[in-house]
């Protein structure tokens, strides 16, 4: 069985385009649309740090094999999606890939 998979990212978002910023990067936003697509996709969170100008996101998938295929699947519309948000954020930054050892329902 292979071991349940996330990545975070951090963004700095300016106060102008936060809103739009919540709603295209959250649990149903348009990022989160797309990963649908993909049965090995999981769900999204979205966390703001209360200063307001700092968000972090975490994406879940199955493995980070179910994500690479993904990416490879969905690769133009990923990239256009992107290009799309590149005004939403003044700067972002990937934290990091990791196993998840809890997932919900167990250790929370």
């Amino acid at each position: 069985m292979t071991a349940a998979y996330a990545y975070l990212w951090e963004y700095l978002v300016p106060a102008e385009t936060a809103p739009e910023f919540e709603r295209v990067y959250g649990p149903e936003g348009d990022w989160a649309a797309l990963f649908r697509r993909h049965p090995g996709y999981r769900r999204t969170e979205l966390l703001r740090d209360l200063d307001r100008g700092r968000y972090v996101t975490i994406d879940h998938w199955e493995s980070r094999e179910a994500c690479e295929a993904f990416r490879e699947a969905f690769a133009a519309e990923f990239q256009a999606l992107d290009e799309r948000c590149e005004r939403l954020t003044s700067e972002e930054t990937l934290v990091g890939e990791f196993l998840v050892l809890s997932p919900l329902g167990r250790g929370f």
